[in-house]
């Protein structure tokens, strides 16, 4: 058995923009899937956000798994909600979800 040595790193101060906050090799899905098959796939891949990507592989934003659900506890809830539209209800492009 050999022994390892370990190093300490220094704690980074705030991150300052969404990419440090969320890891980039994340989940990132089109931004035209429907809100159930979002949540299906955050439920099989155990994650609590999702990257939003637009046709040309662009973030467009990200959304957490409350936010979807409470997007479909609505009253007023389609199955043809796309999660794209969840980002246009008052959160700006590439925001962090983890924030929230």
């Amino acid at each position: 058995m050999t022994l390892a040595q370990t190093r300490r790193r220094p704690i980074d101060p705030a991150p300052t923009n969404v990419a440090d906050v969320l890891d980039a090799s994340g989940p990132r899905v089109g931004d035209d899937m429907t809100v159930e098959v979002a949540l299906f796939l955050m439920a099989s891949a155990r994650v609590g956000y999702l990257l939003l990507c637009d046709q040309d592989d662009h973030c467009t934003g990200s959304v957490t798994r409350a936010q979807l659900a409470s997007v479909r506890d609505n009253p007023a809830y389609t199955d043809r909600i796309r999660v794209r539209d969840v980002l246009e209800q008052g959160r700006g492009p590439c925001a962090p979800a983890l924030s929230r």
